[in-house]
């Protein structure tokens, strides 16, 4: 019973991100409220709000899916952190990962650019960027480097740097899609730019 209980949920969640996200691309952020996604998932306000905080997390929860990341990835590492993080987002881009940017579906790019374009987002996305940090920092403080644990503020700093080079790489590859570039042709640039990144944060 309590599994049929978890699949009706997880309709439910995915009836309410669905509907919002549709809306939002159909008409713009700001132009939906909370009530009009409810009514249009046919569901009461209450319902949403048990589901989704904000109306930010309506959208951004699919972000929220990769919070931790980069963090299992140094965990899970038998090489250098650095290396391993490398490692990870070409082979996103390999697979067209959307959080690499390198994905033309066009419900993909319509998708970040609702993330990209609408303020209320970007600041709600800080939220998740500083988690990601502070669960990536934590990773790497626990590496070591000829023998010493790194720092709380070393591994601080290092955490931000990454980061900061997985976003700006992934918002380039969006840009140069939106302007109509395909992504198989993007993908080896895309590689050499992650590439001469990462070489940069070693």
């Amino acid at each position: 019973m309590s599994g049929l209980r978890e699949r009706k949920r997880q309709r439910t969640h995915d009836t309410i991100s669905g509907t919002a996200i549709r809306l939002f691309l159909e008409r713009g952020f700001d132009a939906v409220s909370v009530a009009d996604v409810a009514e249009a998932a046919e569901v009461s306000k209450p319902t949403l709000f048990r589901y989704f905080p904000s109306k930010e997390d309506l959208v951004l929860h699919r972000i929220g899916d990769h919070l931790g990341e980069a963090a299992r990835v140094v965990r899970d590492a038998t090489t250098d952190p650095i290396e391993a993080l490398h490692a990870h987002f070409v082979e996103g881009l390999a697979r067209r990962d959307p959080v690499t940017g390198l994905n033309d579906v066009p419900e993909v790019l319509a998708f970040h650019r609702l993330v990209f374009e609408t303020p209320a987002l970007s600041a709600r996305r800080t939220a998740f960027i500083d988690e990601d940090e502070k669960a990536l920092a934590g990773a790497l403080a626990a590496t070591t480097d000829g023998g010493a644990t790194r720092s709380d503020l070393v591994a601080a700093l290092r955490a931000a740097q990454v980061l900061a080079v997985q976003r700006v790489l992934a918002r380039d590859n969006w840009r140069q899609l939106s302007a109509g570039r395909s992504a198989d042709d993007l993908y080896p640039e895309a590689v050499t730019a992650a590439d001469t990144a990462f070489t940069l944060l070693r």
